[in-house]
């Protein structure tokens, strides 16, 4: 089998799937889809290789009870994809959290994904959910960035 990302409608099939699985996310239906040299980055973290990108998967995997992915939107030009998506998750038996990002995928000539970038705020997102502490991070980082 030719792993390759074709269009959108493929893509979207593949993604959604690793993250409406009972909750718990399962990336290994896509992961023959990442080229081995894959470059991801996030607000958290920076990875190199398919080795470390595994063990990432794994790590969302064991700590995630319950989270699920929907795309919003998504646009597909040439060897760019990028998608703005809604995260829902339920951190350590809190409030469910909606984190809002985007994503960008870069392909390589074979189809394959050989750059990921996920842009999010993570600690804005979450704190919104809180009592009593959403109004003032907000407020910090208005009085602070605003």
């Amino acid at each position: 089998m030719v792993y390759r990302i074709q269009n959108i409608e493929q893509f979207t099939d593949l993604w959604t799937t690793i993250y409406n699985t009972k909750g718990r996310p399962d990336w290994s239906h896509i992961l023959p889809y990442y080229d081995d040299s894959i470059h991801f980055r996030d607000c958290i973290q920076e990875i190199h290789g398919m080795e470390e990108f595994k063990k990432m998967t794994e790590r969302l995997t064991n700590r995630s009870q319950d989270l699920q992915m929907k795309i919003v939107n998504i646009v597909m030009e040439d060897k760019l994809l990028f998608f703005e998506w809604e995260m829902t998750l339920n951190f350590r038996q809190t409030r469910t959290s909606t984190i809002y990002g985007l994503s960008r995928l870069t392909l390589n000539d074979e189809g394959r994904i050989v750059e990921q970038r996920d842009y999010y705020d993570l600690w804005g997102d979450v704190f919104d959910n809180i009592p009593g502490v959403s109004k003032g991070y907000r407020m910090f980082m208005k009085k602070l960035f605003g």
